[in-house]
């Protein structure tokens, strides 16, 4: 198998990799006195921060209205509109309208001679897999503020993004995107550090200090035939426990969530790898193809191998419409 196919012995590192999280847009507002845009999603899921002032978010879709000081950080998911304004009470002017009237090669809107307000914001695709991954794992819009113990990190990755996006050299727009998806990574670090802010997801798993290693050990040795009492020997657990615990924190039992883990990684390498089905089986804990090919039906109603027949005549496609 190529590399995508290959799992990380860091279990973020693993799922990110699996989810094909990347930034596809990054964009900046710099801007003064009263102002009110809204903006459309270009992706599943978006990061909104001001890195200079502070300025009112508002998500209609989810019925939230935030205030984000400097270094503060907004994750919205879906397809939902947002509206940046200094005062929320202010009728908005399409943003996506004035972006299309700046210089075409610049992400970056100014409002105003003396801008007091400059705000970053950047989109990140997943793929189909990370949609459903990912996007459970997070509420439809999540408040992450400067006073949490990542600020120091967010705040000069911000200024970074910033600098990067006001730059007018080469590879800046390549640089901006990777300070983008550095900040996404910080962000689910900061999940991580508080179970409670997760719903009941793989996510929430991982952030759970008692269950996090089984997770680990299933992630990074999917062939392993595990039984419940090996993954709750792993966290000194009893088997009733141990299930009880995780089923609660992830949504699903220990052994289902296994299944679910190793389908991911059936997916990735039936769309990307030329991998045959009797060797993905096996290196998949499965002792045979029929065996399988039975549990990927189930989850997906077809066989693994009419669904990479499709997913591979679908994904140049599905990748173009992301690109926005």
């Amino acid at each position: 198998m190529r590399e995508s196919t290959q799992v990380s012995s860091d279990p973020l590192s693993a799922a990110l990799s699996m989810i094909d999280a990347r930034c596809v847009l990054a964009r900046a507002i710099k801007a003064q006195g009263p102002w009110s845009l809204t903006l459309r999603a270009h992706a599943p899921l978006m990061l909104v921060a001001p890195a200079r002032g502070e300025f009112w978010l508002t998500v209609p879709g989810a019925d939230r209205q935030i205030r984000l000081a400097e270094g503060d950080i907004a994750v919205v998911h879906g397809d939902l509109r947002q509206i940046m304004s200094s005062d929320p009470g202010l009728n908005p002017t399409d943003g996506e309208a004035l972006f299309r009237l700046h210089d075409r090669n610049s992400q970056t809107v100014q409002l105003g001679e003396s801008p007091d307000v400059a705000l970053v914001g950047g989109h990140i695709a997943l793929d189909r897999s990370g949609e459903e991954l990912l996007l459970a794992a997070l509420e439809p819009v999540t408040h992450i503020r400067a006073s949490d113990g990542q600020a120091p990190v967010l705040r000069w990755l911000l200024d970074r993004l910033l600098d990067e996006m006001e730059r007018d050299q080469g590879g800046s727009e390549f640089a901006a995107r990777q300070y983008a998806s550095l900040l996404f990574v910080e962000v689910l670090r900061g999940y991580l550090a508080d179970p409670a802010a997760c719903p009941p997801s793989w996510l929430r798993v991982l952030a759970t200090p008692s269950l996090a290693p089984a997770v680990h050990r299933m992630q990074a040795d999917p062939q392993r035939n595990w039984t419940l009492e090996d993954l709750a020997h792993t966290v000194a657990m009893s088997r009733t426990t141990f299930a009880e615990r995780f089923r609660e924190a992830a949504g699903m039992p220990p052994l289902t969530y296994l299944t679910h883990w190793r389908m991911r990684l059936a997916e990735r390498a039936l769309t990307e790898d030329d991998v045959t089905i009797a060797a993905l089986s096996h290196s998949l804990g499965y002792s045979t193809e029929s065996s399988f090919s039975h549990a990927f039906k189930r989850i997906h109603g077809i066989s693994p191998g009419r669904y990479r027949g499709r997913r591979r005549n679908l994904e140049a496609p599905d990748l173009a419409g992301h690109a926005v």
